[in-house]
């Protein structure tokens, strides 16, 4: 699949369109860079969907495969992208060709959200701006080195990190957790520890105070501390893996520069997955407002209607972050303006005089717009899910049911559902696995451990993922986790895997 550029002109009727949604949006208070538009075929908007939003990227085959499951997936009827918005100065939008006008119209009116969110959200703020030049810069790096080193060296090599992708800590760009410059671990250092402090004493009781045995063995204690302390890194379990290996594998200049890519567009895209819902809610609420306040023509309204409510509709078993989204924003704007929230509302036991509060604060707005600045998906959920929120959106807990193979109503009790919610969204519902210790058995292995949080890891995805670390770190790596309540190893020499139990109670 090669790079792809487009030249087509911006249709005036659009342009005009664009500009009064514009202002409209503005009028309500959102704030956003420079949006451009540009209108794609079905075909360019998958390729530019397949390469992650951008027209210019570095090759593989993976882009080239999500590229074929969208056309298709086009073809067959089963999905079709209505639009795509980049989070960059100045914003790149892209419209789909065939739609009709009223969804070009809704489509604008949802991208305004979420180049909104793009700019305000906290999440957001330590990205790149200018990622749109960054990857294409990233594309002709990736390129020149398969033109030296071979494509299939290259291909192989960002499988590899591809793999681990996940395995980065999205809390670093709020959390400084270590120092900015990794400290450098020379195994050959062999300083002599200062002998053991004595307590001041009179000469005949030298011997009581500071027995000679009781010394050597101080000694010897510190001495050992010293040895493990050398020997053993990093100093704090280490969560961004591929920080790790970029700065202590065995890597050539060539691989570091691609492992430090991969990363570098892994964390652009990490405040995506943290802010799903709100993002795809706020966008939603602004569609929404504004098409229905503002955008719509009598002839306009069935199939603004009909294609609203396939945006948000809710299918069993399954999480709709549009639907999720924006009724939780609407909820949290009625909350504030009505006055139900705070110490007053929370304490009273009367639900008639519950259900009929209303304080007239109006504050409800000025609420959301603090919320789209501030959260993120798992605290959004965490501090404005209630009780009677998934109530009246008849929400309930699913789990798989392995012996129907189908996903089942697990509970319709709040506390258990919203945990399940929590559980799924941190950490983008993925492991979390941390380096223990980069020097392991002081043979220079890798040991690696999964903090387990009640979900076992699957092995088969676990020994996938070891084999490509191995191909980085080169040495033995190996996976302290807890499978059917009972602690295990995994390892992988290179070789073949083992498994064996580490016999903790």
């Amino acid at each position: 699949m090669s790079t792809m550029t487009t030249s087509r002109p911006f249709p005036a009727e659009l342009h005009r369109m664009q500009d009064e949604i514009e202002e409209i949006a503005r009028r309500y208070g959102l704030d956003f860079f420079k949006t451009i538009f540009e209108v794609l075929s079905y075909e360019e908007i998958s390729e530019v969907a397949a390469y992650g939003g951008f027209p210019n990227r570095y090759p593989h085959w993976r882009f080239g495969m999500e590229y074929e499951e969208l056309s298709k997936g086009y073809a067959y009827g089963l999905q079709k992208i209505y639009e795509m918005v980049i989070n960059n100065d100045p914003c790149y939008a892209y419209l789909l060709e065939c739609n009709a006008m009223i969804d070009q119209k809704l489509v604008m009116a949802h991208v305004y959200g979420h180049c909104d969110f793009f700019k305000n959200n906290i999440y957001f703020s330590h990205t790149n701006r200018k990622m749109m030049d960054v990857m294409a810069n990233h594309g002709n790096r990736v390129r020149a080195y398969m033109d030296k080193y071979g494509v299939n060296d290259v291909e192989t090599f960002i499988d590899a990190c591809l793999s681990i992708e996940d395995l980065i800590d999205i809390h670093s760009p709020g959390i400084k957790r270590r120092d900015d410059k990794p400290r450098q671990v020379n195994m050959e250092e062999n300083e002599e520890l200062e002998p053991a402090g004595k307590f001041k004493s009179k000469d005949y009781m030298d011997e009581f105070m500071n027995p000679r045995l009781a010394l050597a063995q101080d000694l010897k204690r510190r001495q050992e501390e010293q040895k493990q302390a050398k020997h053993k890194f990093p100093e704090s379990p280490e969560r961004d893996i591929m920080w790790f290996l970029l700065e202590f594998a065995p890597l050539d200049n060539w691989q570091r520069d691609v492992l430090s890519i991969v990363r570098d567009e892994a964390y652009y895209f990490a405040p995506q997955a943290q802010t799903k819902i709100m993002n795809e809610g706020w966008a939603s609420y602004w569609h929404s407002k504004i098409m229905t306040t503002h955008g719509l023509t009598s002839a306009e309204v069935v199939d603004y209607a009909d294609h609203h409510s396939g945006t948000v509709a809710t299918h069993p078993g399954r999480l709709n972050p549009y639907k999720l989204g924006i009724e939780l924003f609407r909820d949290i704007e009625e909350r504030w303006n009505t006055g139900r929230f705070g110490r007053e509302y929370d304490e009273c036991d009367d639900m008639q005089v519950k259900a009929k509060w209303d304080k007239n604060l109006g504050l409800g707005r000025e609420k959301i717009f603090q919320v789209r600045k501030v959260y993120n998906d798992v605290t959004f959920i965490d501090e404005f899910l209630t009780p009677e929120f998934c109530k009246q959106q008849k929400m309930f807990s699913f789990a798989y049911n392995d012996d129907t193979e189908q996903y089942e109503i697990e509970s319709r009790e709040f506390k258990k559902m919203k945990e399940r919610l929590l559980f799924s969204l941190t950490n983008f519902g993925r492991p979390i696995i941390v380096v223990q210790d980069g020097n392991y058995e002081n043979r220079g292995e890798l040991y690696l451990m999964h903090q387990h949080c009640g979900v076992d890891l699957k092995l088969d995805y676990a020994e996938d993922t070891m084999r490509n670390v191995h191909k980085l770190w080169t040495r033995p790596v190996h996976l302290e986790t807890t499978f059917d309540e009972k602690p295990m190893l995994l390892s992988f020499d290179g070789k073949e895997h083992q498994k064996r139990s580490l016999g903790k109670s």
